[in-house]
């Protein structure tokens, strides 16, 4: 894959967050999961992340603006030659073009986004044995964050479809068949 970023996309436990793990550990590529930016930035004590704790502490989101901070610090640090693997980001349209301009500053751009699909179902089986004893993770609430997971990313996804950007992975069966799909599309 010549010069260009990665953003991968999945709901909840469909092994997304694995599969850009495995990824970024190929030679040339960088890992950059939101999730991680914020609890670095928290355990750091930062502005941005007393901005961004200010927010989680009362279960909101993190606002966008804060969100674009964070990645656009962290791509500062990211030699040109590696590539990125975008893990948990874009989620809104609003991020995807923020995203965009980020990276145009920097003379990258987004080559491909990948989205990992699993049926509903077994999205549904894995969580509830992923949270086996959780009682948060009942089958309700797992369809409920697949629901806002659908709301949320979809417009996401059509506006790099719209670019011609966007390639499904059938995310179902081994961590490895899985990855040995991911590969074939990055190489």
């Amino acid at each position: 894959m010549s010069h260009g970023e990665l953003v991968l996309m999945g709901s909840p436990g469909s092994g997304k967050g694995t599969q850009a793990k495995l990824l970024a550990a190929l030679p040339g590529w960088v890992h950059l999961s939101t999730g991680e930016l914020f609890r670095a930035h928290l355990k750091e004590g930062t502005d941005l992340g007393k901005l961004a704790e200010g927010y989680m502490s009362k279960g909101r989101y993190v606002p966008d603006d804060v969100t674009v901070r964070m990645v656009r610090e962290r791509m500062r640090e990211i030699p040109p030659r590696d590539h990125v693997v975008f893990d948990g980001f874009p989620r809104t349209v609003a991020q995807a073009e923020a995203l965009d301009t980020l990276l145009a500053a920097l003379g990258r751009r987004v080559s491909r986004v990948i989205v990992v699909d699993v049926g509903r179902e077994e999205l549904v089986a894995r969580l509830r044995q992923r949270g086996e004893g959780r009682s948060d993770d009942t089958p309700e609430v797992v369809r409920k964050r697949f629901d806002v997971y659908e709301e949320q990313t979809r417009p996401v996804v059509e506006h790099y479809d719209r670019m011609g950007l966007v390639c499904r992975v059938d995310g179902v069966g081994t961590i490895d068949d899985v990855h040995a799909r991911m590969k074939a599309l990055v190489a």
